[in-house]
């Protein structure tokens, strides 16, 4: 069983020492990447009509393109007809306000976001940010984060936070993942998957396991003062059990034999969304298994100092990750 209670005493200081302070940042240094973000929820509320519809979307191409999906419409007029409806929308309008009090300091997420990108271009010197990046108000109807070469949009609305009237229609324990502080994390995680390699045949649970760890670690590493509570989407509480039973949690996927179990729906329950995973303890939070993954390469980046960020990310074989890990946690 977790033991919560123990954990709470005994777990305080770790907890302590790593969600108050920053990780090692080799990337201190780097400086940020030039970033001119976009408030394209500002024109947005300003559209009247069908025609006000359609000179936003021909002043902003990239964004109609990509994110509005404009070549699945109808048709253009369409498209816009919907945009003028959404946009004289009394709920989204108040949706709207309520988001820009959430992300009160435009200019302080302008600044994260080039910091962040920096780091990116510091571990991997190619990187290069879309040519247009911009914040939205989607009605909870697009996506949270839309990434790729050309097109860089947060829709602020998904993490303006519980004080929104209205939410992402999701559980409560995903919903810990939308609020402010988890813009640039839910962000990095998404970037790293331009980097992360993977094989197409693995599909073992250890697989899922390191790679996800893979991708938290790179997100960990471009946001080195973000904590793992940010990171993860759990609470402290859940943390510090997790901290403290490490090797009983280990120990549960060795003597069950899972590691290696290639079933989706056993993947699932360890590594999937889920407010807990009962077959562990019903104490243990949901996506437990990338938890340990994260765990696993921080133990392998640790025993391996001369690893660069992009050559773990290029690494395919999870068995070596764990292998060259040393990864044994020991019962506290």
């Amino acid at each position: 069983m977790l033991a919560l209670g123990a954990a709470g005493l005994l777990a305080g200081c770790h907890q302590a020492a790593e969600e108050g302070g920053c990780r090692p940042d080799p990337a201190a240094e780097a400086p940020p990447l030039p970033v001119h973000l976009e408030h394209l929820e500002r024109p947005f509320f300003q559209l009247k009509s069908p025609a006000d519809g359609l000179q936003f979307m021909q002043a902003h191409p990239v964004f109609a393109r990509y994110y509005l999906q404009a070549g699945q419409a109808p048709s253009p007029a369409a498209l816009a007809s919907s945009l003028a409806q959404l946009a004289t929308n009394p709920d989204l309008q108040k949706l709207g306000q309520q988001t820009a009090t959430a992300f009160a300091d435009s200019a302080a997420l302008g600044r994260d976001l080039g910091a962040m990108l920096g780091r990116v271009k510091y571990y991997f010197p190619d990187f290069r940010a879309p040519r247009v990046a911009a914040t939205y108000v989607s009605g909870l109807l697009g996506k949270d984060i839309f990434v790729n070469d050309s097109l860089l949009v947060i829709s602020l609305d998904w993490f303006a936070g519980p004080k929104a009237s209205y939410r992402p229609d999701l559980p409560q324990y995903m919903l810990r993942r939308y609020r402010p502080a988890n813009v640039l994390p839910t962000l990095a995680v998404a970037i790293s998957s331009k980097y992360d390699r993977h094989q197409l045949t693995s599909t073992s649970m250890l697989d899922q396991m390191v790679d996800q760890g893979k991708r938290l670690y790179f997100a960990g590493q471009v946001l080195p003062c973000t904590p793992d509570s940010v990171l993860l989407g759990y609470t402290s509480k859940e943390l510090q059990g997790l901290r403290f039973n490490e090797a009983k949690v280990w120990g549960h996927f060795l003597e069950h034999n899972l590691l290696y179990s290639t079933t989706p729906f056993e993947i699932q329950k360890y590594v999937g969304e889920r407010p807990n995973v009962p077959e562990i303890d019903r104490t243990a939070p949901g996506r437990v298994g990338q938890w340990v993954g994260l765990q696993i390469v921080r133990k392998y980046m640790a025993e391996h100092s001369a690893v660069t960020l992009a050559q773990l990310m290029a690494e395919t074989n999870a068995q070596r990750i764990l292998n060259e890990s040393h990864y044994r946690p020991k019962k506290q």
